[in-house]
């Protein structure tokens, strides 16, 4: 393996352990070990590692663009075993590019959801506040403890300290997403009243988690048509975003300024006889990177 890709690698796995995502179901890790290409001149002298929560071919080309190292997608762009790799398919077209361009890419995925100050962790300040509004946080699913991540768990329950009225969190949550529309189910006993105090969070796709869970309201990426009106005849309000608008602002927010720290202090230690092509990594947020809907 590279030093550069080793370094990449370590330093994702360091804020985000494979232990802790959800193998029974989700292929994180490095998907892509791609040669490195020592004939390409990298830009400002810096290996480009692009951060993206989907890996679609508009991000692809942009990696190539700029010469990155490395992708982290947030979302795999390997989900299902591979039979054969063809330009007929958008995704396995994306793969062959970024190998032949020499771009590794690796997934986190649900290890950035359970771990202690990642994707809930964040989206749940959003809707609260911040801690200082709060009487708990709890994870929903508690995983497997790895060390130095206690706390580590899937989806989360924050009980805030003062009830709030369904319209004031909506608001609140537009503010700390840049969203201006939101989809929203109104439970009848939240009509005109200041009585929401237990909000299930979870980023992405909550349906699975919320499932037969005691709260006020539900804040997630999506849930389904049944699962929302489920939600609602049980007296549980929800405010849905979209799946990747309760992800992809963690990734300047959370994951970019943590990466790049963690990123340097590996790269101290790698010896400078073993050092490819340039000094240092350079973290970036794709530009290229949507969620596939526009809210108009």
């Amino acid at each position: 393996m590279s030093t550069i890709i080793r370094t990449v690698a370590n330093s994702v796995r360091r804020l985000y352990p494979e232990a802790l995502a959800d193998k029974s179901w989700d292929n994180t890790g490095l998907l892509l070990e791609a040669p490195y290409r020592s004939d390409i001149k990298r830009l400002l002298n810096r290996h480009i590692v692009l951060l993206t929560i989907d890996l679609t071919k508009a991000v692809a080309a942009e990696a190539i663009e700029m010469r990155a190292a490395a992708i982290v997608s947030y979302h795999p762009i390997i989900f299902r075993p591979l039979k054969s790799l063809t330009f007929a398919d958008t995704q396995q077209d994306s793969i062959i590019r970024l190998a032949q361009a020499g771009i590794s890419v690796y997934s986190p995925h649900t290890a950035v959801d359970a771990t202690p100050g990642g994707v809930n962790d964040w989206l749940t300040d959003g809707i609260s506040g911040g801690k200082e509004n709060e009487i708990s946080r709890e994870v929903l699913i508690p995983v497997e403890v790895v060390e130095g991540f206690a706390s580590a768990g899937m989806g989360r329950m924050v009980t805030l300290k003062e009830p709030s009225s369904l319209g004031s969190l909506v608001e609140r949550v537009k503010a700390y997403l840049g969203m201006k529309h939101l989809m929203v189910a109104e439970a009848a006993r939240h009509k005109n009243t200041t009585s929401i105090r237990r909000i299930g969070v979870c980023a992405g796709s909550g349906g699975s988690m919320f499932k037969g869970l005691d709260a006020d309201l539900y804040f997630t990426g999506e849930l389904s048509h049944h699962e929302a009106l489920t939600a609602k005849e049980r007296g549980v309000s929800v405010i849905s975003c979209f799946h990747t608008n309760t992800e992809r602002g963690y990734l300047n927010k959370g994951m970019k300024p943590k990466l790049q720290e963690v990123l340097a202090a590996e790269w101290a230690h790698v010896a400078d006889a073993e050092r490819e092509g340039a000094e240092g990594f350079e973290v970036v947020v794709s530009k290229a990177d949507k969620d596939p809907y526009e809210i108009v």
